[in-house]
Parts: structure tokens; sequence; C-alpha cells
């Protein structure tokens, strides 16, 4: 089937005319009524029954009409898509971002992505650094936003963003929440809450171990927001990256006596072409302002 039999079948559908439908789709009669006929042979029956000065729609033809008008409407609309792509108006955002990295630090970008792509379809996707490196491998997602991934593949891009410490979140009702800065010997009675999820967790734990504390007596919570209720209820003490945002319920304080950073990275695939939403999103990445980010 073919989408000027098509066009030529809704063509005298509306007319019921074969002479003016023809006129209509700018064709000689003749070749409009052999491609009906062609397009009768593939249906298998008449869609049409020829009675001068009009045609009249069968029952085939009536049954078929809305099928095939659905058929080319979604024809144009997927040729009006693929223009306006190649065009630059729309596009799709394929995404990955480390489930350690605050949605804050994506989101004004993508919404600034939407004022300058009228109709920008995202799709993000959440996971560790592993999980986003397996994204990228899969072409699942053009870009992805996370800390150190760890793994060594000779085609990943990587663009260094910011680099940033972190500092000591609790309770605001904690014992600890009006100190303007803590030691981290002064740690070693606390509870701490591990986050498993994040790509720095082993460097702090290694860390800790060197300097004598207890690492077997640590909460581990696999989410942020399970972090933040156990933080809330006075459960424990966490590290957190400064770039995280922290709930007025909180405190965050910083910590001496600890050197312990993590550097987010923008990571693409080399040799892949991308699309001018993720070129622009990647534009706009590098070239922002992330001082207020940064380590002290």
């Amino acid at each position: 089937m073919e989408m000027h039999q098509v066009r030529y079948f809704l063509a005298v559908s509306r007319a019921l005319n074969f002479t003016r439908a023809a006129e209509e789709c700018n064709v000689a009669q003749p070749s409009l009524t052999r491609a009906i006929r062609q397009l009768e042979g593939e249906l298998g029956g008449d869609l049409f029954r020829r009675e001068r000065p009009q045609a009249q729609l069968t029952e085939l033809g009536q049954r078929m009409l809305p099928l095939l008008r659905q058929c080319y409407e979604s024809a144009l609309s997927a040729r009006s898509l693929a223009e306006a792509i190649k065009k630059g108006e729309v596009g799709a955002l394929r995404l990955a971002v480390s489930r350690t990295i605050d949605p804050g630090l994506v989101t004004p970008h993508v919404v600034e992505l939407g004022k300058l792509f009228s109709s920008l379809d995202l799709k993000l996707l959440r996971g560790s650094a592993g999980e986003v490196l397996e994204y990228l491998k899969s072409g699942e997602v053009e870009l992805g936003i996370a800390g150190p991934i760890g793994e060594e593949w000779e085609r990943l891009d990587c663009w260094p963003l910011f680099t940033e410490d972190f500092q000591l979140a609790v309770s605001k009702s904690h014992n600890l929440a009006q100190a303007p800065v803590v030691d981290l010997d002064g740690l070693r009675q606390e509870r701490l809450m591990i986050r498993t999820y994040c790509e720095t967790t082993q460097s702090l734990i290694d860390l800790l171990r060197n300097r004598e504390f207890d690492v077997s007596r640590f909460h581990e919570v696999s989410g942020e927001d399970d972090l933040v209720a156990l933080l809330e209820a006075g459960f424990g003490v966490a590290f957190v990256p400064r770039s995280t945002k922290n709930p007025e319920s909180l405190a965050r304080i910083p910590v001496t006596g600890v050197e312990l950073d993590r550097t987010i990275y923008l990571y693409g695939v080399a040799g892949r072409q991308r699309t001018a939403v993720a070129s622009t999103l990647m534009k706009m990445l590098r070239a922002y302002d992330w001082s207020s980010y940064a380590a002290a």
C-alpha cells in the first residue's frame, strides 16, 4: 500500500467523483483510477461503486475510510515531526543522572532547553554511577551526569563540571546543630549513616577505617528520602555533598580533619552523533558558572 494510493482514495471519498478527485490531487484521472484499482486489489474488494456521475463507497470502502484516514494523517504527522526535528524546532533529551545528584542542579537547564526547543520530550533516568554508564553504553541516553564512574571504557567522554566537599548533616535538635564547625574526631560517638548509592562511600569508609573509627556501627541507607527522614528523627548523622539541597529541618556543619570531596562530570559517548538538544545542553552545562557549588 502506497501513501499516494491512500491520498487518492480519500480524495474520491470526499468528492465522490473520480474526475474532481483527480483535479484535487493534480494528477491525470487514469493515473488516479489505476492507483485506486491497485489499492482495491491489495484490500481484496471494490472500495467504490462507479455510478455516473457519482461514485459511492461500498461497505468495504466505508469500513476502510476511517482506518485509511488515520493512516494518512499519521504519516503526515510523522513527516511533519521529522522536518521539525531536522530544523531543530523539536527534539528529545535522553539524560541519565546519578541518584546522588540533587535534581536542582539539572532542572534549570532543562527548563531553559524547553524555551529553545518548542516541543521538548524529556527522558530522565536515575541510577548509580555504574547504571549511568550502562545507559550510555546501550544508547538509552545521550548524556549522563554523575560522580566518578570508576570503570574504564575507551569510548567514554567526560568533562568535569565542579568539585565539591562534604558537610555534616544533622537534625536541628541535635546537640551539634549550633556548632560552627566540628572536628572529625568529635564524631566517634555518633552513629553515622552511610549512603550506599554514593560514588564516594568507599572512600569515606576507608578514610574512617584509617582513623580507627568502628566501621561496623554505621547505618546504611539506599535513598535520599530515607536519609532525610532518619536525620530528621535524630537517628544519626551523615556526610552529604555541598550541592545537596538542605531541608529546613536539618543543619549543615563544616567538618575539619577530613579531606573528602567529589567531582561531578558530564559524560557522553565518543564518536556517537548527538542530537541538537543534547549538544545544546552540553554547551550550557560546560559554560555554566558552578562556583557556588565548588569546594571552599
